[in-house]
């Protein structure tokens, strides 16, 4: 292991949340086995007074958890400067197999745990508590994500040998690289860029349409749209938008944005994609739970803000994307 402070800061915070989140499981279990709010027995009074301190609690060890991804996403940039051919992210990643699995086990669980605190949002702006069975059956769906996030985190950071040579971003990243990587490299620009900027028109749309119609059609729809401008997005990113970024060609990488050398766009690239992608998504869940009673006026309400902020969000995420490709000297003319 490298003793490094954002190492030991991820490997202790991890552990702490996986703890939390199985106390909180166990009351999730009371929760589902007794829970009635049409009893005034000493019982379910305590049992109130247990799960609103617990959902408090989920609330900050889901933020902190959040808030974790992107320390796990600058500790591993940070730590290829110790790995021989390691130039970013990548290298440190592909410096134990099992880097990959933690970051993709890291995000799942980031965006879960975000949906969490949004519907516990919903639930305690109620006098009834509608949904503190199903925010509570979820902690128990979310209890295995975090433990298996947490072991993978461990063996990843634990496996790491400062005297380990890997591979640097642009041999991953290639046309012959394999794997995943590289099938999203070889993808080609013109087919994507068209893509990615038609999805964004049509998502722009919908959300203009989901706004003033409020009808549960035009929020599921906006709420698919911003689920599949995620993976769309993160192609066009390897695929075009990060050569326009670097200004050379055939350097695919999505990692070496975050560096100082590109002003750590990264975080802002990446966080108001995932950002506006969460909002649009949960307009979709929040439209699901409308049959709970008491929620109608809540989520009306929320949804408007969500939608709002959706668009926003992926509106400078593509002003972020799309200001190099207009006002960079850059371009990629031959490579269509």
């Amino acid at each position: 292991m490298i003793l490094h402070p954002g190492i030991v800061a991820l490997i202790m915070g991890a552990c702490f949340v996986a703890a939390m989140v199985l106390y909180s499981a166990v009351m999730g279990v009371a929760v589902l086995r007794r829970w009635d709010m049409t009893s005034s027995s000493e019982r379910q009074l305590q049992l109130e007074r247990k799960t609103y301190l617990t959902s408090t609690l989920m609330n900050y060890v889901l933020g902190f958890e959040i808030l974790s991804s992107l320390l796990f996403i600058h500790t591993v940039d940070s730590l290829h400067a110790i790995f021989v051919g390691a130039m970013c992210a990548t290298g440190s990643l592909n410096a134990n197999p099992v880097g990959w699995a933690a970051l993709y086990a890291k995000l799942a669980v980031l965006f879960l745990s975000a949906i969490w605190i949004a519907v516990n949002v919903i639930d305690q702006r109620q006098a009834d508590y509608p949904l503190t069975r199903f925010k509570f059956a979820g902690v128990l769906f979310l209890l295995p994500l975090v433990f298996l996030s947490t072991g993978l985190q461990l063996r990843y950071f634990l496996g790491l040998k400062p005297n380990i040579i890997t591979s640097r971003c642009g041999a991953l990243f290639s046309e012959s690289g394999g794997g995943l990587a590289s099938s999203l490299s070889s993808v080609a620009i013109r087919p994507t860029m068209m893509a990615f900027y038609g999805l964004l028109a049509l998502f722009l749309a919908a959300g203009i349409f989901a706004l003033r119609r409020r009808t549960g059609t035009w929020r599921y729809l906006f709420a698919g749209l911003s689920l599949l401008v995620l993976p769309v997005s993160l192609t066009a990113v390897v695929s075009f938008i990060s050569l326009y970024f670097y200004e050379i060609p055939t350097h695919h990488c999505p990692f070496d944005i975050f560096q100082g050398n590109y002003h750590y766009l990264g975080y802002a690239l990446y966080g108001t994609l995932f950002a506006g992608s969460f909002f649009g998504t949960m307009t979709g869940v929040s439209e699901m739970l409308r049959g709970k009673a008491s929620v109608g006026t809540t989520i009306d309400g929320l949804q408007r803000k969500w939608i709002v902020l959706s668009v926003a969000a992926v509106g400078i995420f593509a002003a972020i994307a799309t200001w190099p490709i207009v006002f960079s000297s850059f371009t990629l003319d031959g490579y269509f």
